[in-house]
């Protein structure tokens, strides 16, 4: 397994070399730090097995106070175990773990600055990095883009785990809760790491249905409003059970 790992080539944003470094392995977690960490492989090997990213791409954190741990950069997320642990404090600096964090590091920490997210979740969901590819932002085809805040938008593509694409992103995510990244993926957050992922999930679901829709020949999909998709968002805010 080491040695896989030690040849590891870097072809994508999450596809680089690992290094633990010279140190030991972290002592055991926190429980609140170690059940987080628990949450957070679950969730990575979840992209994997719902097909929302391939081998080591994408990445995923959570926030525990003034923690971010994520994953770390060209593991295989089945091999994941808590001596894998990584986190950072929320200017960068490594604060657990020996091997080296996601290259999209940039990104979670924007998040994190920018809104009150407590885990996000990037992908390369195949029909959602499609439709970054043709449009600016995706046309409202469900209403479900009112849980994501209105118009999924389409953040410029810069080089993947530079403050470029960093920056895009946040402009993209302004007003909401999920975001397109140009010829690249998608990028989600919410208080929980199920809530970023189930709209992950959501965001993906609707591009690929402005993609089966818009590929009939001689018609065009049916698009709601602005004020329909703000009207539906209303409304979800109080979909479901309460307590």
């Amino acid at each position: 397994m080491a040695d896989e790992r030690a040849n590891a080539r870097d072809t994508g944003d999450e596809r680089d070399a690992p290094d633990r470094g010279p140190g030991p392995a972290p002592e055991a977690p926190p429980s609140e730090i170690g059940r987080a960490w628990a949450d957070l492989v679950a969730t990575a090997r979840r992209t994997v097995t719902d097909g929302l990213v391939v081998g080591t791409s994408g990445n995923v954190s959570v926030r525990v106070g003034d923690t971010v741990l994520v994953t770390p950069t060209g593991v295989p997320y089945d091999e994941l175990t808590p001596a894998d642990m990584v986190g950072v404090d929320l200017d960068g600096r490594q604060v657990l773990g020996t091997l080296r964090p996601t290259s999209e590091l940039p990104m979670h920490l924007t998040v994190y600055d920018a809104t009150d997210a407590r885990a996000v979740v990037h992908t390369h969901a195949v029909h959602a990095t499609a439709v970054s590819t043709l449009v600016p932002e995706l046309p409202a085809i469900h209403y479900m883009a009112g849980a994501l805040g209105g118009a999924v938008r389409v953040a410029p593509y810069a080089t993947y785990g530079t403050p470029e694409l960093a920056e895009n992103m946040r402009h993209a995510l302004t007003d909401r809760v999920a975001c397109l990244l140009q010829n690249h993926g998608t990028i989600a957050y919410g208080g929980t790491l199920r809530a970023a992922y189930e709209r992950t999930a959501q965001l993906e679901w609707m591009c690929r249905v402005w993609l089966m829709a818009s590929s009939v020949p001689g018609v065009s999909p049916t698009l709601l409003t602005r004020e329909q998709v703000g009207e539906a968002g209303e409304r979800l805010r109080s979909y479901g059970q309460r307590g």
